[in-house]
């Protein structure tokens, strides 16, 4: 250990002559020691998510150069935080330093991003299944599911889960020969190979690895002969038990050109997909992202994140880049962060259509609390108020429901407008209602007139 120590040193003093001096003290200063050295990476503990992140996204590459400069076989770095580093001493107080394995250029030709794990992926209800199903077939590749497929629209985090897949196994077998690719780099390495007529390196890159991983398989659309040659590839992967991770813009059975033989095995192992988040999720993967992006999770307001959340709720994407325009916006200029200078970062980001449909004016909500008041034979009074009878228990339920169904509101926003109710009474309240829409026809048909009321499908 105490010779990867000494090198850590010496790429330590170089940091510190070549890189302004707040930058050196913010991300490297802290790191003082190896923690462990396994499988040819040398392990280092960041002081926290955030300096971890700007590690990993800035500075890791330039780090692995430096560190070959001192190692006769090739190594890198791997960067965790304190609470990771106290999972593994948790769970062993010894580590083996492994002996440097010879030639292993190839093996971190993977294509993977390495800031993708699935420590930072948020899981809520539109995603938890397919994050499962990642999970498990990380941890037993060619085993659970093979192939994986993951469909959902643009942005929603496909690319993320299927590289958390990749830089797990990576994580515990460094052996592993993983390979990320884009469907369309694919396309371009099969023509490439097709003009040379020669398939050797083409062949070579993508049927010897133990995972592959292939993203946006929709753009093989047409492509007659790269679609033969990948039917190739995945079958005698296949065969191998080698896993397989496809992601799409749609199920198999939705794609476009794309030989039936090919889409039908697309489906023999497990198909999930991701759908938008709701605006509970969405509020915390700013608040992930938030913790990623400065040391001070707590400069930007809740109530900024849940305005940021309420408007752009198109694609995870969308939401992030909205967030570090306001967090540009405000600390190039020195502002406060307030809902006005963040409406005023964001302005150009969103139309006028999508502010008055978004908008919740108490007005609305009122309008909400007559209308089931009056259905249900009680007073708004009543509905509001902490009255444990079934004949305005239930009314309540329902009201929180539709609040949620038509607006999105956050829990917390809901509890509000009922006189400060605790967050758990709300999704309690929804969930109840959500179960009655199942089993109780009558009630099902009641709450759905009262949705209409309230203004759904409204023109």
């Amino acid at each position: 250990m105490e010779q990867y120590e000494l090198i850590w040193d010496k790429i330590k003093n170089k940091l510190q002559i070549t890189l302004d001096e707040d930058v050196f003290n913010e991300h490297f200063a802290n790191i003082s020691t190896v923690f462990k050295v396994v499988n040819n990476a040398i392990y280092l503990i960041a002081p926290n998510s955030f300096v971890k992140s700007k590690i990993e996204s800035f500075y890791l590459n330039r780090l692995n150069s430096m560190l070959n400069e001192h190692t006769p076989d090739k190594h890198m770095f791997k960067i965790i935080t304190k609470e990771q580093a106290a999972e593994e001493i948790a769970k062993t107080q010894s580590y083996e330093i492994n002996v440097p394995e010879k030639n292993l250029e190839n093996k971190y030709k993977t294509g993977l991003n390495n800031i993708y794990t699935f420590e930072n992926f948020v899981v809520g209800a539109s995603n938890r299944l397919a994050y499962t199903s990642a999970m498990k077939v990380a941890d037993q590749p060619g085993v659970v599911a093979n192939p994986l497929y993951i469909f959902g629209d643009v942005g929603l985090g496909k690319t993320h889960l299927m590289q958390c897949v990749g830089n797990y196994i990576l994580e515990n077998d460094i052996n592993k020969k993983v390979l990320y690719a884009k469907t369309d780099q694919f396309i371009e390495d099969y023509a490439k190979a097709a003009q040379r007529k020669s398939f050797d390196d083409f062949s070579q890159k993508y049927e010897n690895v133990d995972i592959l991983l292939v993203d946006d398989i929709q753009f093989l659309s047409g492509k007659t002969q790269s679609q033969l040659e990948f039917f190739k590839i995945f079958e005698k992967l296949k065969e191998s038990n080698k896993q397989i991770v496809i992601t799409s813009d749609r199920p198999a059975s939705e794609l476009f050109e794309i030989m039936s033989r090919l889409t039908s095995r697309f489906e023999w192992g497990l198909s999930v997909d991701i759908n938008r988040p709701n605006l509970e999720h969405r509020i915390l993967i700013l608040k992930k992202k938030l913790h990623a992006e400065t040391a001070d999770p707590d400069l930007i307001p809740d109530e900024i994140l849940e305005y940021i959340a309420s408007i752009f709720d198109n694609n995870v994407r969308e939401l992030e880049g909205a967030l570090k325009r306001v967090l540009f916006y405000c600390t190039a200029f020195d502002y406060k962060f307030t809902i006005a200078n963040a409406q005023e970062a964001l302005k150009n980001l969103v139309n006028s259509k999508n502010i008055s449909n978004l908008s919740i004016e108490k007005s609305n909500y009122n309008n909400i609390l007559d209308i089931v008041s009056s259905y249900y034979n009680i007073t708004t009074t009543d509905l509001l108020s902490g009255k444990r009878k079934k004949q305005y228990v239930f009314p309540r339920q329902v009201s929180m429901y539709i609040l949620k169904e038509l607006y999105d509101m956050t829990y917390k926003k809901i509890g509000q407008i009922f006189n400060g109710r605790d967050h758990s009474t709300v999704i309690y309240s929804i969930e109840q209602i959500s179960n009655d829409i199942k089993s109780d026809k009558t009630k099902k048909s009641d709450i759905e007139k009262l949705l209409v009321k309230c203004g759904k499908n409204a023109s």
